[in-house]
């Protein structure tokens, strides 16, 4: 086979990964999984038709830093701070968990002091990429056990950092591992640097740059991929990693008004770069080293698919949180990361640990990435499934949740609506104005913060939680409007909305039912599910545009500039 040249080898991965992606998608199969195939398809395992590896890991790291920059320029500063005690708390209860029980574990598997001690501290680590990825991709990424599992993501991030630094203080290079070097004083003074250049620059610069150069639309995202490469590289340098640093330039351009738009920009160039960092991942797992050890990768990968959400599950119960929340959050846990693999190797090449260690922790990976992608898609349902089993993990009353539905039974609402995005903030807006008393539900604590801000009434809740809906205040409402988008992967919201149309009707709902709809196959399907009126934004926008446009354009209209607004933050 002639030699491939760099750009041939990449759009041989391209092609690949189109072809294979394809037929993940018609199996229903998250495309995560596919691109890790790709990888290892054309990695050295199988096909060995790739070797320019500098190129590949170039675009993976771009990717990566668009990818915690998309995370950061969405992040709300109060909810970081309301949530930072659970994050650190949960983030270091699951690391110190994980590495004694991984520790005992490994000696009852005979691997020795050392060995264990290893691959104790590499099942600790989870992959920020790989969870982030898939919540984005599910819109939970705002969600309140998205925001908290973000949180204790980064806690185990600062552990990645402070982990290698310890190794290169005993001789080993950390820069090789993708992480700069340093003391510990040095990179904690970094980090506060890095802080207050944010603040500094979100205090004096963020929004005049940013409204000069929304000007020309194309250079605002060139310099919003400039701003996550140069923080992504500072925080390399330094010692706190890519992560940290993509992390960081978001939160930078997270206050000005033009953050949804670079958000939207950016979205398809995150995807497309993200393509590398899963081909590189599945190319980096060496097979030919997974058969060793085969009895002991199947209990580790079941004690991190299984023990790791249980403690997350356990600390944020014993917080007040509730089971769901915990449930939701801890699934994200279920894996190892890429640098669990670097730690290993690290250890093989100081002569602590041998070969036989990496592939035990090379098969641990590839089991419980490719099993929590699933996990995680499919987290809705593992919750139905597993929910009768995890009283014990709740608290009676939820502090950290308080159940707000419970304060309004006494109340008296005419509608309700599921979904508090830009069609839900208008008409709540709107039927506020006709003076009918409105009550909005929402998952995401910003959406329901910026309804409170608009005068209007909300509670935080999840609409298949069958407790949350059973305390909603029913009795005497006419409407139940559902305005929850459409999945973007493909994975529909059918289930979600006829879930919540069975748990209203069994609290006691006896009013008529509304959906927002975007297709004609979707209106058959809500139709079929029992709604009663189904809403097609744009079809009734374009009837009200036309019946405008043929002589009622004199009619009154109703203006809410401040949808607008709130709609490019929620929508």
């Amino acid at each position: 086979m002639p030699v491939l040249t760099s750009f041939a080898e990449i759009a041989v991965l391209l092609v690949m990964a189109a072809v294979i992606g394809l037929v993940g998608t018609l199996a229903r199969q998250p495309l995560i999984v596919s691109f890790i195939a790709v990888g290892l398809i054309a990695g050295p395992s199988a096909l060995d038709v790739v070797h320019s590896d500098a190129q590949i890991d170039l675009l993976s790291e771009l990717g990566i830093a668009v990818l915690l920059f998309l995370v950061g320029i969405k992040l709300d500063v109060k909810l970081i701070r309301s949530l930072g005690v659970v994050s650190v708390l949960t983030g270091l209860g699951q690391i110190i968990f994980t590495a004694f029980f991984g520790y005992l574990i490994g000696l009852g598997l005979g691997l020795g002091h050392v060995t264990s001690l290893y691959v104790a501290v590499a099942l600790t680590f989870s992959s920020t990429i790989i969870i982030v990825k898939l919540l984005s991709d599910k819109r939970e990424i705002d969600a309140l056990h998205g925001q908290i599992a973000l949180g204790f993501l980064i806690v185990q991030d600062l552990v990645v950092v402070l982990a290698m630094i310890v190794l290169s203080a005993i001789g080993i290079g950390a820069a090789d591992a993708g992480h700069g070097g340093g003391s510990v004083l040095t990179v904690l003074a970094s980090g506060l640097a890095l802080v207050a250049t944010v603040v500094l620059f979100v205090r004096y610069a963020a929004n005049p740059l940013t409204e000069r150069l929304a000007r020309a639309p194309e250079l605002l995202v060139i310099f919003a991929i400039a701003l996550a490469a140069m923080f992504a590289a500072i925080g390399d340098v330094v010692g706190l990693g890519k992560e940290v640093g993509g992390l960081m330039a978001g939160v930078a351009l997270a206050s000005t008004p033009y953050r949804e738009t670079i958000a939207a920009r950016l979205a398809p160039l995150r995807d497309f770069l993200l393509l590398f960092f899963f081909i590189a991942l599945g190319a980096t797992l060496d097979l030919s080293l997974l058969g060793a050890h085969v009895t002991g990768a199947i209990l580790f990968s079941l004690f991190v698919l299984i023990g790791n959400p249980l403690i997350v599950l356990a600390i944020m119960g014993a917080m007040g949180y509730r089971k769901r929340t915990g449930f939701l959050a801890g699934l994200t846990v279920a894996q190892i990361s890429e640098f669990s693999l670097i730690f290993v190797a690290m250890g093989v090449s100081l002569g602590h640990v041998t070969e036989d260690a990496l592939g035990l922790v090379t098969m641990v990976g590839l089991v419980t990435i490719a099993a929590s992608t699933y996990m995680i898609t499919y987290s809705h349902r593992l919750y139905a499934v597993f929910e009768p089993l995890l009283g014990a993990f709740e608290r009676k009353g939820t502090p950290r949740e308080p159940s707000e539905a419970g304060a309004h039974a006494a109340s008296s609402y005419k509608v309700i609506i599921f979904g508090l995005g830009r069609f839900g903030t208008a008409i709540g807006l709107r039927l506020k104005k006709r003076g009918i008393r409105v009550l909005g539900v929402d998952f995401n604590p910003q959406a329901v913060r910026r309804w409170r801000n608009l005068g209007l009434e909300a509670d935080f809740g999840d609409a298949s939680d069958p407790e949350f809906v059973a305390e909603l205040p029913f009795r005497g409402a006419e409407w139940m409007v559902s305005t929850v988008p459409i999945h973007p992967t493909g994975l529909s919201h059918e289930d979600t909305r006829r879930t919540l149309i069975q748990l209203a009707r069994s609290a006691g709902f006896s009013g008529r039912m509304a959906a927002a709809s975007h297709s004609a196959g979707d209106t058959e399907v809500l139709f079929g599910a029992g709604i009663d009126l189904v809403l097609e934004p744009f079809q009734d926008a374009a009837d009200r545009a036309v019946e405008l446009l043929c002589g009622a354009a004199g009619e009154e209209r109703t203006e809410f500039p401040e949808i607008a607004a709130e709609g490019r933050e929620t929508g």
